[in-house]
């Protein structure tokens, strides 16, 4: 009985087993069923319609006897124009008998030759004056008037010879041939670039304890101010690059400025979370604007509007009204910091750009997002805005990408510069400069895309060569002078090499074919 029951729990096991063999294998065949419906689906087009085996050979066949017909239709016509237009004149030509009568009658005319001539009647035999022979003429071919067609009337010939028939055939044709793609291709037309002077290191100036972050250009083009990780703002002089004055106010770096076109107002913003505007006749902080929850990496003022926008760490745009401070926007959109932020006086008025990889284009009135791109891959940390064109610059690692406002519309690639850009700037003489964190400058043109020199930024003396990056950078407003802010604490000056010609420095442009590329 023990050995029985032992037979029974080892016999259940087994069928346990067995179901569990079934089920796995069950389980298999799902899952390679599913897989496969998935490449179907994915791969195979037109699933549901049949497929019929020999639609090829069958259009084949039809093409071909049409053509047959058109040819032989073609030439009948040909051989009955030729016949009619065929004039053979009664009076000065001759004719020519038909085979018939040249073997009934065979009548030639004849003609007598006499005297001492070179025509002996048979082999061995002289002609002397007294014989004579005959010498049968044989018709010849006259001078036939033919009147060629020209080829406009072979061309209508061939286009009225069988054109019902070929539109018959050619409705089965279409009935049985399969669908085919057209695949459209774009030709870009790329104009070449045009030249500029290579850019060459003009003056140096230090005064800065820390990193040197943000940069800004006064309107009349007589100053520039300068925010650093010293927490110190100071105004310098941009003709001689001497020092001014020095703003002391925010307790940790300042990231942005901008300098108001209508009031004497600057605004500075840095990670502090504060935003101050200073009176510049006074040279004191006049208000305070609370509302980031983090850093702010920087602010833009509207040309025409008493507006503020800044953006930070909290992944918001904030818009600020500089008379009140209270804050008329929150624009939320964006998933991580927000780097750069520019603002315009048509639509889209704000255009925001994070290390999320997008950027936005804002519609002020509403405060929402008009649209969003998506094309880089890489985190964004600077814009530009042309000053004559309705176009701007976004700056990634991956690429910088030319845009068309106001939809957003790509235009092109600028490639060429590796390494993470942390500034772009634009000047009104179509030249694009980029600078990236490990100290090198990249000089392009604004219309192609064509790089013309490339620089690498020398740290100054005692300062380690990790230092040799480039933070914020910008022409001034007559487009001469560049004016970087480095790792090494120091704001250089650029200008235009006076004694470079396109013989020194000629063009050496090749397209490429991935600028149009999204």
């Amino acid at each position: 009985a023990v050995i029985e029951q032992k037979e029974v729990i080892i016999d259940e096991k087994e069928e346990e087993q067995q179901k569990k063999q079934n089920i796995l294998i069950d389980e298999s065949k799902q899952i390679f069923l599913t897989s496969y419906k998935r490449t179907l689906d994915l791969f195979i087009e037109n699933i549901t319609k049949c497929v019929v085996p020999n639609e090829n050979i069958e259009a084949k066949k039809i093409k071909l006897n049409v053509k047959l017909k058109e040819f032989q239709i073609l030439n009948n016509q040909q051989q009955n124009q030729q016949n009619s237009l065929i004039q053979i004149s009664s009076q000065n030509l001759l004719t020519l008998p038909s085979s018939s009568s040249l073997s009934s009658q065979q009548q030639y005319s004849q003609i007598q030759i006499q005297g001492s001539n070179p025509f002996p009647s048979e082999p061995g035999i002289s002609l002397s004056q007294n014989t004579t022979t005959t010498i049968s003429q044989q018709p010849s071919l006259g001078f036939l008037q033919v009147s060629i067609p020209n080829d406009k009337e072979l061309k209508k010939a061939k286009i009225a010879a069988g054109i019902l028939d070929y539109k018959k055939e050619a409705k089965l044709a279409e009935r049985i041939l399969p669908p085919t793609r057209v695949v459209s291709t774009r030709i870009q037309k790329t104009n070449k670039p045009e030249w500029h002077a290579p850019w060459k290191l003009m003056r140096v100036v230090s005064g800065h304890l820390g990193w040197v972050r943000s940069i800004a250009i006064d309107p009349s083009n007589e100053w520039f101010v300068t925010g650093s990780n010293d927490r110190t703002i100071k105004v310098w002089d941009l003709a001689t690059g001497s020092l001014k004055i020095t703003l002391t106010g925010h307790i940790s770096a300042v990231r942005g400025l901008v300098v108001s076109p209508r009031h004497p107002y600057l605004f500075s913003v840095g990670e502090d979370k504060m935003i101050k505007c200073w009176d510049l006749e006074y040279n004191k902080v006049i208000r305070a604007y609370h509302g980031h929850l983090s850093g702010i990496y920087c602010c833009s003022l509207h040309p025409t509007l008493d507006i503020l926008v800044t953006g930070g760490r909290d992944a918001t745009a904030r818009v600020w009204d500089i008379r009140t401070k209270a804050s008329i926007h929150v624009l939320a959109g964006h998933t991580t910091t927000i780097a750069d932020i520019k603002t315009q006086n048509p639509n889209p008025q704000i255009i925001s750009a994070s290390m999320d990889t997008t950027v936005k284009l804002w519609d002020l009135a509403a405060g929402k997002v008009s649209s969003t791109l998506t094309n880089h891959k890489k985190s964004i940390r600077s814009l530009a805005l042309h000053p004559k064109q309705f176009t701007f610059l976004s700056a990634a690692s991956d690429n910088l990408k030319k845009w068309l406002l106001p939809d957003g519309k790509f235009l092109q690639n600028f490639t060429g510069h590796k390494g993470i850009i942390n500034t772009v700037a634009l000047s009104c003489t179509d030249v694009l400069v980029s600078g990236a964190d490990n100290g090198s400058l990249t000089f392009c043109d604004w219309k192609t895309g064509y790089k013309f020199q490339q620089i690498q930024s020398q740290v100054q003396p005692g300062s380690l060569e990790l230092e040799a990056s480039i933070f914020a950078s910008t022409f001034d407003l007559s487009g001469l002078r560049l004016i970087t802010c480095e790792g090494d604490k120091t704001i250089k000056f650029w200008q235009e090499d006076d004694q470079a010609t396109e013989q020194t420095h000629p063009i050496l442009w090749e397209p490429h074919l991935d600028q149009g590329r999204w």
